[in-house]
């Protein structure tokens, strides 16, 4: 075997505060969620949801989830960029759920083709993919970023942010 292939790379010790800096975009994609939990119902009983039907809507959202998060875990494993391996996916969740948040409550604006309802609930499970695009990516930079020995100090960080 050539030294290049024994050779072990180790990554290098963060400090605390690094791994909280590392961390601390899970806390804005947890309000994304607590904007959607808060609102989203209110939003769609204006635009004409029936209260009795509204958990059909918000089955939408873990549904997605399900769907989403493995396919965007199996791409951003795969991807290298001049922005690197999770970054791509952290900028695009932030900004589709942005826009998401802006145009929910607003989405009155969109009626001239499609009824309220159809896009307050699109809408719904944009800004939840959106958001699990961005959130996969935050959970592997852990395992990406520090060496095994601070991996539960990386991810207690996390849990603490959530």
């Amino acid at each position: 075997m050539s030294s290049l292939q024994t050779k072990q790379y180790s990554k290098p010790t963060l400090s605390f505060w690094q791994i909280w800096n590392m961390s601390v975009g899970f806390l804005g994609i947890q309000f994304g969620f607590a904007l959607q939990n808060a609102n989203a119902s209110r939003i769609l009983q204006t635009f004409g949801a029936d209260v009795e039907h509204l958990s059909w809507f918000w089955i939408a959202a873990p549904l997605t989830g399900m769907i989403v998060q493995p396919i965007i875990g199996h791409y951003s494993d795969k991807t290298w960029c001049k922005l690197g391996r999770r970054r791509p996916y952290f900028l695009a969740g932030a900004i589709l759920a942005s826009l998401a948040l802006v145009f929910m409550p607003n989405a009155e604006l969109l009626t001239s083709v499609i009824p309220p309802m159809f896009i307050g609930a699109g809408i719904l499970m944009i800004l939840d993919a959106s958001t699990n695009v961005a959130m996969e990516p935050f959970r592997a930079l852990v395992a990406d970023m520090l060496p095994s020995e601070q991996r539960t100090l990386g991810f207690s960080i996390q849990t603490a942010l959530i």
